[in-house]
């Protein structure tokens, strides 16, 4: 294997990171810059960035981080792989600028219109073809929403896209849209690879004010005038065009295949397998993207991660995270006798409940709130639990023991409490990661692969931490719990 860099973008929710890898995907040691940034919220929902102020942090990052880089990484740089948020819109007009915000997933202004296009669309047929919900998380809600309260704006659209398409655009003069971004947009047939005519049919754009599909091995060079004194050493090199961040989030951690179902929990969380297949069953309940021509990515997604833990904190006055976790470990499963809907930002996976919200009950005149907290997380691995009872369905050899379960994401890694309680209600090993970053290591070993510099993304090294056991006497209790939870959810949300 020759020696080569790869620049890795993380272009997440909350900040932009860049970092340099070698070729089997280890980090380069002190070759890191991360700008944070703050999304927009509105009283009515809205979670939105403006676009330039996203492509001067991502420049500034990448700028910092070869004012940081050695002559030797430099001399090394073979290439720039991408991993960006998944679902996020923006309408940018003829001129090339943005004309809306960036709207994330986490935007719930289109919630009337998702369920107006659940009377006009067969929402299981819908999800059939695209692994998507008509849900607020998903493009054609939003598309509805702009163009019935933003018309002005609606109509000086030429193209809609994803940031990282419109990163694309503005550094190169022109993008195109890779199949891992599409299939995050609910406008994409999953199995065939294709925007899907029978939704956009019900939508008030066309097909060409969308980007052309590539896969991920499509690289643009030739950085614009405007970027290329900037970003002089990258500015003949191939970019690879943004993929999923779940997609390199999976492949960062070694979750390449169907023998790891990967878990990664920040301030949402998500549950992944990623399955090489020409085609695949789109079961109800999970979501079914792509991380490229070659390979689905099945499972769920979260709203409610470590921002449960946040809001416990902040509201409870729990005090100190470190002793409260310890506390925490020490008490008993369900114990506390509360069951609860953790549903604090809604609920995406498996139900997709446009009005879900949270709901506690039990509580007496002895509750706590170290209890509230303890069965919030239970909860929540409920959540992950019924996922997983759903990928376990899909018609796989899982082999003996089923999949490993690989953890990663600060609100596991860090608190074992919290890991402990996923083991004990799954009632199999979980795996922590070691890799602290895998969307930007997993958008570097696209790039490698594209580049010829690996055969698979399986083939570096997985990088496994601590396995936490499962108690079996627990996962009694909490496969109990998980029922009253579950019969809670039925009467709740149907």
């Amino acid at each position: 294997m020759k020696k080569a860099t790869l620049l890795a973008l993380d272009l997440g929710t909350s900040s932009v990171r860049a970092m340099l890898f070698d070729a089997k995907g280890r980090a380069l040691p002190d070759m890191e810059a991360q700008i944070p940034y703050a999304q927009r919220t509105t009283a009515d929902g809205g979670v939105e960035a403006d676009a330039e102020m996203l492509l001067a942090r991502t420049v500034e990052c990448v700028k910092q981080l070869l004012g940081g880089a050695d002559k030797d990484a430099k001399a090394n740089l073979a290439g720039v792989g991408i991993s960006c948020f998944w679902h996020s819109l923006v309408g940018v007009g003829d001129d090339g600028r943005a004309v809306t915000p960036v709207l994330s997933w986490a935007d719930t202004r289109s919630q009337a219109q998702a369920e107006r296009l659940r009377q006009e669309l067969d929402p299981a047929a819908y999800h059939a073809r695209t692994g998507c919900e008509l849900h607020p998380s998903f493009w054609p809600a939003k598309l509805r929403w702009l163009h019935e309260t933003r018309p002005d704006d609606f109509g000086k659209v030429r193209r809609w896209m994803s940031f990282g398409e419109y990163l694309a655009l503005r550094l190169f003069g022109q993008a195109s849209c890779s199949l891992s971004m599409a299939s995050g947009t609910g406008l994409l047939n999953a199995n065939a690879a294709d925007w899907d005519p029978e939704t956009l049919n019900v939508l008030p754009i066309k097909t060409d004010q969308l980007n052309s599909l590539v896969d991920r091995a499509d690289a643009q060079r030739g950085l614009t005038k405007e970027f290329r004194r900037t970003l002089g050493p990258l500015a003949d090199l191939p970019w690879f065009p943004a993929l999923g961040d779940g997609a390199c989030s999976n492949a960062g951690s070694g979750a390449t295949d169907r023998t790891r179902i990967a878990i990664n929990v920040g301030t949402s969380a998500a549950m992944r397998v990623m399955v090489r297949a020409d085609r695949v069953d789109i079961r109800p309940g999970l979501f079914c993207y792509r991380a490229d021509k070659e390979r689905f990515l099945i499972g769920g997604a979260f709203a409610n991660g470590g921002n449960v833990f946040a809001w416990m904190n902040a509201t409870l006055q729990l005090g100190d995270r470190k002793a409260e976790l310890r506390r925490l470990g020490t008490m008993a499963p369900d114990s506390h006798g509360l069951t609860v809907l953790p549903f604090w930002a809604g609920e995406r996976s498996p139900g997709w409940h446009v009005h879900a919200r949270a709901a506690v009950t039990g509580m007496n005149l002895h509750t706590t709130p170290l209890d509230i907290l303890r069965a919030s997380l239970e909860a929540v691995a409920y959540r992950f639990a019924a996922v997983r009872d759903l990928i376990l369905q899909l018609p796989q050899d899982w082999g003996r023991g089923g999949p490993e379960i690989i953890v990663s994401g600060g609100a596991l890694v860090h608190d074992p409490a919290w890991t402990q309680i996923i083991a004990d209600v799954f009632g199999v090993p979980v795996i922590t990661s070691r890799i602290a970053e895998a969307s930007s290591r997993g958008a570097a070993l696209f790039a490698a692969q594209s580049l010829g510099l690996i055969a698979e993304l399986s083939d570096p090294p997985l990088y496994k931490g601590r396995s936490f056991q499962p108690n079996l006497a627990h996962h009694e209790i909490y496969q109990k719990a998980r029922a009253r939870h579950e019969e809670l959810y039925g009467k709740i949300l149907g």
